[in-house]
């Protein structure tokens, strides 16, 4: 990327270098407590400072990464304090939307969610844990999309940023057992959902996601 041609859409290019790290931050290609550098990324992204000093700080509100002054910039690590209330949180967003969800009736996210499981489960059966990890990330992000609650998911992105979930997703199914556990639990929400049973989806579905939060907790060193 030429500088030259980047200055004059500033607001872009601020948007282009947070969406770009925070990419990184949440797949986990960038690991936690890694330092930053704004003088690396400002070449990288053939940018000025600004934009890079600017994306950061707002990447700091969303609790990805924490701006420590006259030490540096850095990729957050979350204790276990703060995994737990957020996994609290996306128990409590999770749940609502399986039960509003189940109000729909047959809606398009329900093919998309059966297709998801048909797949999923190949992913199991094959112990294809990236491929599954993949599909979890879907399920949940189809659920939140069937609630159709523009509030509701504006909140889960944000948590979901906070949590950077694709690395805690991983380690959930590192834990034995956890994929197969995790796929049938799938399965258990979804058929509720087409029951059109609210109130016991929103139940399953919490209790999905304490499993999987306890299955990170035992994954973290």
């Amino acid at each position: 990327m030429n500088r030259a041609q980047s200055e004059p859409g500033s607001r872009s290019i601020q948007a282009m270098v947070i969406a770009e790290m925070r990419r990184r931050i949440i797949k986990g290609e960038i690991d936690p407590g890694a330092s930053l550098s704004e003088i690396a990324l400002a070449e990288e992204f053939g940018v000025s400072r600004t934009p890079v000093r600017e994306a950061l700080k707002q990447l700091q509100t969303e609790g990805l990464v924490e701006i420590r002054p006259r030490v540096g910039t850095f990729v957050t690590i979350p204790s276990r304090r703060e995994i737990t209330e957020l996994f609290e949180m996306k128990e409590l967003l999770e749940g609502a939307a399986a039960r509003l969800l189940a109000r729909r009736g047959r809606v398009a996210e329900i093919d998309l969610l059966e297709r998801n499981l048909r797949e999923a489960d190949e992913a199991v059966a094959r112990d294809d844990r990236g491929r599954y990890a993949e599909l979890v990330q879907e399920f949940h992000d189809l659920l939140i999309a069937g609630a159709d609650n523009n509030k509701l998911e504006a909140h889960y992105r944000m948590l979901m940023n906070q949590l950077a979930y694709s690395r805690l997703v991983n380690t959930s199914l590192s834990q034995p057992g956890r994929p197969l556990q995790s796929d049938r639990e799938h399965h258990r929400v979804l058929e509720l959902i087409i029951e059109k049973d609210g109130d016991s989806a929103e139940q399953v579905m919490r209790e999905h996601v304490r499993a999987s939060r306890r299955a990170v907790l035992a994954g973290l060193s």
